[in-house]
């Protein structure tokens, strides 16, 4: 734990890239525009003149630890970091011990940084409450996931929630020059390179930083003085995009593939697919979801997609990677351009919703088996009609539903691929039907 006194103590000669340009001043912070720019919330926050508790929720590397920082900075209060990761019970009551001896010995008001706040469980998160109520400390917890299912609903009571985003190619440019201009001004990067480094990043700003020092080590290394996109290839030894695997991104992402297929874009099915491979999801899942996909957006207007998807997922199973992937990637673009129904879907949740809500009707007699001599003398079984000894092999007029209960039509079929002609039969169906209970 560290007061915002020593924040910037390091020199240049021991520091990580990341700490020697971490921001001085509000001004100094790259990105984050929609929070910081004049008027916007954070801004007016840090202008208020007094500081409130606050989740920080974004992707790594956009600053969500140096704001924390500078609010301390900006209201003089004193700065106590925490990791959910590494601390546990006794770390935030010798964290709320140093509050309460500031408060007494100078009157300093103290910010509780909680890095990954999500990682805490529930009885951890409740124990800042009472002191946050109190005013003894203010309160900023970071997070990459989503407050709202991760943070405790009292403490998300007590504290706004800021969202921050990813950096954008123009502030990590923007990040890269001023990186470079002060670490390293003699070394030279081509545009490609600099595209290459940019692209490592993946919207971290961190990364970056991260990226910068791997190559200019490489470099003074090497006896580089001009870097190229080759070189950049070389020495940064593995791209891992930004992705968790149990976080907002991967579901982020699994979404937009789902929702590229039901909107029958290929390229987009492709890309969003071609993410998650490359951010390490496993195939299989992405199978399994492939799978969901057939049944749920595709359905009998093209019953083929199921079989495309299925097959697709034992091909995977046969070839492993790299090979099994375009497997997944002809069904995915298979799946894009079919027929789209989800009028199964809509009809199995009615069904289900009814069942759950309804009482448990019995079997009418007739539709029950009788495979012995009492069961046929109780009636089980009796006036059923055997649909293949009937007109068009179909019993119109018949009822499969519980004695009593209302018809219901759930599945409507739409008038897209197969699903036109299962809609036209239907109809035909209950034509005979309505004829049948007329006479």
């Amino acid at each position: 734990m560290s007061s915002v006194t020593d924040l910037f103590a390091q020199t240049i000669g021991h520091a990580p890239l990341a700490e020697l340009l971490r921001p001085r001043t509000l001004d100094e912070v790259v990105g984050q525009t929609h929070l910081l720019g004049a008027g916007k919330p954070l801004r007016l926050a840090f202008a208020s003149g007094t500081p409130h508790s606050m989740i920080l929720w974004g992707p790594p590397g956009v600053g969500k630890t140096t704001l924390a920082r500078l609010m301390a900075q900006a209201f003089d209060a004193d700065f106590i970091a925490l990791s959910a990761v590494l601390s546990g019970v006794k770390d935030i009551r010798d964290a709320i011990a140093r509050a309460e001896l500031t408060l007494a010995q100078s009157g300093r008001r103290t910010i509780l940084f909680v890095d990954e706040v999500h990682r805490f469980n529930k009885a951890q998160q409740d124990a800042f409450l009472p002191f946050v109520e109190q005013g003894l400390i203010t309160f900023i917890g970071a997070t990459t996931e989503n407050p709202s299912f991760e943070v405790n609903s009292a403490l998300l009571s007590r504290a706004a929630v800021y969202v921050l985003k990813a950096l954008s190619d123009e502030e990590l440019a923007q990040l890269f020059e001023r990186a470079r201009a002060r670490a390293f001004p003699e070394l030279e990067f081509d545009e490609a390179a600099r595209g290459r480094i940019v692209g490592f990043a993946d919207g971290d700003a961190r990364r970056l930083l991260n990226v910068l020092e791997q190559v200019n080590t490489a470099a003074a290394t090497a006896g580089v003085q001009r870097v190229d996109a080759q070189f950049v290839e070389s020495a940064v030894a593995r791209n891992m995009r930004q992705f968790d695997k149990g976080g907002d991104a991967f579901y982020d992402q699994i979404s937009a593939l789902h929702k590229s297929v039901r909107g029958s874009d290929p390229d987009a099915s492709l890309y969003w697919l071609a993410r998650m491979l490359d951010g390490g999801a496993d195939p299989r899942y992405l199978g399994r979801r492939i799978v969901r996909m057939a049944v749920e957006d595709i359905g009998l207007a093209d019953p083929r997609a199921l079989d495309i998807a299925l097959n697709a997922c034992e091909v995977y199973e046969r070839l492993g990677s790299p090979e099994g992937e375009l497997a997944l990637a002809q069904a995915v673009v298979f799946l894009a351009c079919a027929a789209k129904s989800n009028a199964v879907y809509v009809a199995y949740n009615a069904a289900r919703e009814f069942v759950a809500s309804d009482r448990s009707r019995p079997v009418p007699e007739h539709l029950r088996n009788a495979p012995t001599r009492l069961m046929k003398e109780l009636g089980f079984g009796r006036a059923y009609r055997y649909a293949h000894d009937e007109p068009e092999a179909y019993a119109a007029g018949e009822n499969y539903f519980p004695d009593g209960m209302p018809r219901v039509e759930w599945y409507k079929p739409t008038d897209r691929g197969l699903e036109a002609r299962i809609a036209e039969k239907l109809a035909h169906l209950r034509e005979l039907d309505k004829r049948a209970r007329g006479k």
